[in-house]
Formats: C-alpha cells, sequence, structure tokens
C-alpha cells in the first residue's frame, strides 16, 4: 500500500485521469492518454502542482502503468492475428525489429546515448508508451530518459494521427490499406484508435488488429533485452553488483500481459468483462500518463534537443516507410 504522502498524489492523479476519460469519452478521436499527459506538462511547467504531490506521482508513474499494461493483453486475440494468415505477424515482426535496429543505427550516427535511444526505439517501433515502461527496467533506464522517452512518443504519435489519414487520400490508398499502414506505423494504441475513428468502417478493427500484432512482441524484445543486460552487466550501476540485482529477464508485469494475451486467447472471455478492462486499462494508462507528464520539465527538455528530435523524426519515418510498404504488399 503506498503512503499517506503517495496517497495523496496517487488520487490527484486518479482524479486528472478520470476527466481526461470522461472527455475522451465526449470527444470522438481524442485520446484520454493524450489529454492527460498534456494536462501532467501544462500543471507541471505553470507550476500549479503541490510538491506534496510528488511521492505520489512518482508512485503512479509505475505501478498503474504496468496494471495497465497487465489489461492490454486481454486485448489481443491470437486468433484474430492470425484470420488473415502470416501478414499482420510477419509485418509486425519487421517493423519492430528493423525500426529498432534502425533507431539505434541512427542514434549512433547522431550520439545519442544507448539506453536513451534504446527506449526511443522500442517506444516508436511497438506500442508508445506502454513499451516504454516495458523495457525501462530491462534497460536499467533513468526516470529522466523515461519521461522523455515517452514525451517524444506523445508528440510524433499526436502528429500522425490527421497525417496518416491526409497522405492515404493523397497516394489514393484504400480505407484497408490505410487502416494497415497506421496499425503498422503509428505509436500507440490509442492513438491507431483515433486513425481508424477517422477512416469509418471496418478500418478501426483492421488498424487495431495490425498495431495489436505490434504489441504482441513487447515481450520478447523486454527478454532480448534483459538478457543482454544480464549479461553484459549493462543493467547495474556498479559493476560489483550480484547477478541477483541485475535486472529480471522478463519483467512480473510482462509476463502477467503474456498470460492476460493466452487467457483471451484459450477461453470464452465475455465481451463485458473485456468492456470493463479495457476501460479500467484507460483509466491506470491516464493515471500513469498524468504523472509521467507532470515529471516533463519543458526547459529541461528542449535543452540539447536538437539530436533526440532528430532520432525521433527519423524512427518515425522509418517505422512509417515500413508500414506503408508492408501494408501495400498484404492489403
Amino acid at each position: 500500500m503506498p503512503a499517506p504522502l503517495q496517497r495523496s498524489g496517487l488520487l490527484l492523479a486518479g482524479a486528472v485521469a478520470l476527466v481526461s476519460c470522461l472527455v475522451a469519452q465526449l470527444v470522438p478521436g481524442v485520446s484520454a492518454l493524450l489529454i492527460a499527459i498534456v494536462l501532467g506538462v501544462a500543471a507541471r511547467n505553470v507550476g500549479i502542482l503541490p510538491q506534496w504531490g510528488d511521492p505520489g506521482l512518482a508512485y503512479a508513474s509505475r505501478v498503474p502503468l504496468r496494471l495497465g499494461i497487465v489489461l492490454l493483453g486481454l486485448q489481443l486475440s491470437l486468433p484474430d492475428l492470425f484470420a488473415r494468415g502470416w501478414g499482420l505477424p510477419a509485418l509486425a515482426v519487421l517493423v519492430v525489429g528493423l525500426g529498432i535496429l534502425g533507431t539505434l543505427g541512427l542514434a549512433r550516427i547522431l550520439g545519442v546515448e544507448r539506453k536513451q535511444a534504446l527506449l526511443v526505439a522500442c517506444g516508436f517501433s511497438i506500442c508508445g508508451a506502454a513499451a516504454v515502461a516495458g523495457v525501462e527496467s530491462s534497460v536499467d533506464a533513468r526516470e529522466k530518459e523515461t519521461v522523455t522517452a515517452v514525451a517524444l512518443v506523445v508528440l510524433f504519435g499526436t502528429l500522425m494521427i490527421p497525417l496518416i489519414p491526409g497522405a492515404g487520400a493523397l497516394l489514393g490508398l484504400s480505407a484497408e490499406q490505410t487502416a494497415l499502414w497506421a496499425g503498422a506505423s503509428v505509436h500507440e494504441v490509442g492513438q491507431v484508435v483515433a486513425i481508424g475513428g477517422l477512416l469509418g468502417g471496418g478500418a478501426l478493427g483492421l488498424a487495431v488488429s495490425m498495431k495489436l500484432a505490434r504489441v504482441l512482441l513487447l515481450a520478447p524484445v523486454a527478454a532480448i533485452l534483459g538478457a543482454g543486460s544480464r549479461t553484459s552487466g549493462a543493467g547495474t550501476h556498479d559493476a560489483r553488483e550480484t547477478p541477483a540485482k541485475r535486472p529480471p529477464l522478463v519483467p512480473l508485469f510482462l509476463v502477467g500481459f503474456v498470460l492476460a494475451a493466452v487467457l483471451r486467447s484459450v477461453l470464452p472471455v465475455p465481451q463485458e468483462v473485456l468492456t470493463v478492462a479495457s476501460l479500467l486499462q484507460e483509466f491506470l494508462l491516464a493515471t500513469a500518463m498524468f504523472s509521467l507528464g507532470a515529471g516533463v520539465h519543458v526547459r529541461t527538455l528542449l535543452s540539447g534537443s536538437g539530436r533526440l528530435l532528430a532520432l525521433a523524426t527519423g524512427s518515425t519515418l522509418l517505422v512509417t516507410v515500413l508500414g506503408l510498404g508492408g501494408a501495400l504488399a498484404i492489403a
């Protein structure tokens, strides 16, 4: 249980998350996660956040986020993902694999530190903030690096909401091709949902299915990074630390994520349960997004941000091109 000061900040984050979710329900196409993180950034940088809330906000940026990721697994139905054959899973592997490797290569050219580059690469290639949180412990990232990666995910993913449908229309793509492109390229699940809603018809389901195929790769990528950290010792701040103190091979909440996906795939989970789980997941992730946004100090983020912005731009262009090529190939 969180301490009293933690409870105060947690209640504050929860209240903002609830408001964000309600606004998102009233305004189609607007993500509760986006609302929450914008409110967090604004509240911190205009100086209206009370100091007594900081311990709770730090707690809220970790625990609700991980619980939300576990519930995200209930959105994954393996039979649904393979219903169109191997096209969606194969495209997901292509985008995630080449997206991560390409982003890391660009980071080396730009001189961006490896841990920061890994967070950006996974966030942009897999599933946004959830991926950043999923690999954070595997690479032993600092809080500033995590917050920066989440802020970049929100910024660039939000810009893609109007750009992907607009570009699809200019290129003469069908709604199906544009939906696949969005699901293969856009960072956050909520952002993909927004694009699918704009396209209408059956595009939403197709876009989300493509996106969830990428989400499914979160656990194996985190396991690979965790294994690398344990082998190299990169996951420790002190080389004298024992192996027991190194990051776990797969964080416990990602085990929960996989188990939730398996449960959804092998058992007939009632739609009512899935609906409640989806709403709770949105609330938990919005709580975490407000807390992470509250950790963003704009002046600090902007200082020396040229390389990070270049990395984020390059990573976005890479996954966008990969997603477009794959969408044209399998649609």
